[in-house]
Order: C-alpha cells, then structure tokens, then sequence
C-alpha cells in the first residue's frame, strides 16, 4: 500500500492489516507521531500539522468560553427553579418551625451569589468586601421574608433592589465621617454623574455654573454636594495643604485668645464683688472700670479723696480674705 492511498483524517482509517503488508507500510508512516496524536483530538476537517498559537487554538478557546457561559446559565437556571421549589415548600410550612427554618436557610444559601454580584458594584468604595456581603446578606434575609410566589416575579428581580438599597443605607449611615441628608447624598450622585458627562463633552473640568444649568439647580446646593461628597474621608487636621505649601489646618486655624486666662479671673472677681457694700461695689467699679481717679470718685461720691482711698483699701482687704485661691 503506498502513502498516497492512506485514508484522510476525516474517515475512519482501515483495519491495519496482517502478515508482510503491515511491516511494509510502517516505514510510509511520519516518524513524528506525537504530532499525529495531537492532530486526532483536534476537530473534523483541522489539518494534522496545525502549529501550536494558529486559529485552531483561538477556536479551542472560543468554544471553551462558550462552554463557560452555557455551564453558568446552566447553574443559574438550576438555582432558580431549586428556589421556585423552596419558596412553594416555604409557604406550606408554619412560620417557627424547624423545618421552616431548614428551608429558609436552604433559601438564604442558595441564593448568595446574587449577594455576591450586589456587593461587587461596591468594590470602590474602600470598604472590606466581607463586611458589604454581610449586610447584602441581610437585605437578601429580608426579601426572602417579604416574598410572594404568588405574584409571577421572579425573586432575583425582586430581591436585588432590596439587597443593592441595604448596601446603600449601610454606606449612607455608617461608612461617611459626616452623615448628610438623604436628599443631598442623592443630589451628589447626581451631580458626579453631570460631572462626568460634561468633563466628557467640554474636554475639562466643569465649571459650578455649568453643572447647576445642567442639572437646573443653584451653584449654593451643586457645593453643597461636592462638600456632602468629601464626608467619605476624614482629612487630618495635621496634614499639609496639597498644592499651596501650607501648613496643616491645626496649625493655621489654632491660636492663643490673649482674654482667654481673664477668663477664670473675671468670674472669680464677680463672686467676690457681692459680698462688698453696694458703696465699695460702686467704687471699685467707678476705679477699675470707669477708670476714674480718686479725686474724680471723691467729686461723684460727695466724700473727701482720704476717705475713698481708705473704702478702697478695706476692700481690698476683704476681697483678699475670701479669696481662697491666694489663702
């Protein structure tokens, strides 16, 4: 038998026959063999010298992702039709029981990838992707609790607003270092997404002006939102300005009030003026906050200047002795 009348690849190869003839063929035969075995597990009608990294790979891989995506709807098929059986077994069971329980938990297990893909649009927001599964988690406990099979949805369009909003309250109460209002975290949204668009459309950064016509609101709520935006991140005090070289905030802001050590020393002096005569009040007020002299005090209080410098020294005296800081 010669090499040209070996069958193609495409048909079934002929029964290898006995005696002298087999011995006489095998020398017709490639010695390569490997290459040969490698190009019987390729598909119909590939040719056997196909090198490694020509489209038969890129086929191979192709189909292999095609595979992927049919296994996976394949799963995601499955998990809805187990959780269609368990919501009926659900409703039949009365609410308490062990075996309410087992399905509900079956329930919660089952569809945790549906967590999973919530949590996954939230992998920006610096946050531990456990702690955001967690609470995805609770809001998947809670759709399962409000659930009807009774109305024709499926649960997976009905649960995911109740998990993607359990996220959201989470981040909006205790992910931000200030909490801001409801609605002008909302309007932030709003605002970042002009923002986008109009840095896309201008080819720079918005200006205020433009991105309040554009969402038909005040320049005073657009800062407010860019300011809302900021209470994600806490800024240090003690951390230098970006940009301008300055120091910190502390720095700049803290400073010493000279009026701040009269302070204690006002009040101390009011506690100890009411226990003088309302004449010593008088002249100790007309000398220290009026300002007058001895002479003047002596003109408005129709006394001589010896007798206003002795009143001043008794006061000053009885005001030394209940001063208990002094004693």
């Amino acid at each position: 038998m010669s090499a040209s009348s070996a069958p193609p690849q495409d048909e079934a190869p002929a029964p290898a026959p006995d005696g002298p003839q087999a011995s006489a063929t095998a020398p017709a035969q490639p010695q390569a063999s490997a290459p040969a075995t490698a190009s019987s597990n390729a598909p119909q009608g590939a040719p056997a010298d196909t090198p490694q990294g020509a489209p038969a790979d890129t086929s191979q891989g192709a189909s292999a992702d095609t595979s992927q995506d049919a296994s996976r709807k394949r799963r995601g098929a499955d998990t809805r039709a187990l959780t269609q059986v368990l919501f009926t077994q659900l409703k039949e069971l009365e609410p308490g029981t062990p075996e309410h329980c087992r399905v509900r938990g079956a329930l919660i297990e089952a569809n945790l990838p549906l967590v999973r893909y919530a949590a996954a649009r939230f992998r920006s927001r610096n946050e531990p992707m456990e702690d955001v599964v967690q609470v995805g988690t609770i809001g998947l406990i809670n759709a399962i609790d409000r659930f009807d099979p009774d109305r024709g949805v499926q649960f997976p369009t009905f649960a995911m607003p109740t998990v993607v909003g359990e996220i959201k309250r989470y981040f909006r109460d205790n992910v931000r270092t200030v909490h801001v209002p409801r609605r002008l975290h909302e309007l932030w949204v709003q605002v970042n997404s002009a923002t986008e668009d109009l840095t896309t459309a201008h080819g720079r950064s918005p200006t205020t002006a433009e991105i309040a016509e554009r969402l038909r609101i005040t320049e005073e709520e657009v800062l407010s939102c860019i300011e809302a935006g900021r209470s994600y991140h806490a800024t240090s005090l003690e951390a230098a300005q970006e940009g301008d070289g300055l120091p910190g905030l502390l720095d700049r802001l803290g400073y010493e009030d000279p009026a701040l050590d009269g302070v204690e020393h006002r009040d101390l002096v009011r506690h100890l003026l009411v226990q003088l005569p309302e004449r010593e009040q008088r002249i100790l007020l007309l000398r220290y906050y009026s300002n007058l002299t001895q002479s003047q005090i002596s003109a408005e209080l129709g006394v001589s200047q010896m007798h206003v410098s002795r009143l001043l020294a008794r006061s000053f005296a009885r005001l030394r002795s209940a001063n208990r800081i002094d004693a």
